[in-house]
């Protein structure tokens, strides 16, 4: 009976280090196939959610971390207001606006990635 002591509390120290390990965000290269299909829908969904009429191209990606042991992926992302509306057929190469009509946000994201079900979820996001 005296040695289930023991091992309950190393199952105990062992649980509480893999709880904690899962919340720890760590860098990652910007060009993981999964972390570039995540900024990809953020940017999408940043314009599908945007009221203004043109829509944003991405820039930069500034901070690139995963969540230790999930797909969940945290982005830093500089984005610019382009010439382009919405449902345009090629925003990747369309020139951004200039002059007074130049803008630039710089937003966080956090998406959860299920590339093998092709599902990606936006847990949050915040711009300035």
């Amino acid at each position: 009976m005296l040695w289930k002591v023991p091992l309950l509390m190393g199952l105990i120290v062992l649980g509480t280090h893999i709880w904690t390990i899962k919340k720890e965000f760590v860098d990652i290269s910007k060009n993981l196939d999964y972390f570039v299909a995540s900024v990809e829908f953020a940017v999408a969904q940043f314009n599908d959610d945007n009221a203004e009429e043109n829509t944003y191209r991405l820039l930069e990606v500034g901070r690139a971390q995963k969540k230790t042991w999930t797909m969940i992926f945290l982005m830093d992302l500089d984005m610019g207001r382009t010439i382009c509306k919405k449902h345009d057929e090629d925003i990747d190469n369309c020139p951004m606006q200039e002059g007074a009509e130049e803008k630039k946000v710089r937003c966080t994201f956090h998406v959860d990635a299920r590339p093998w079900f092709s599902q990606f979820t936006l847990l949050y996001s915040t711009c300035q």
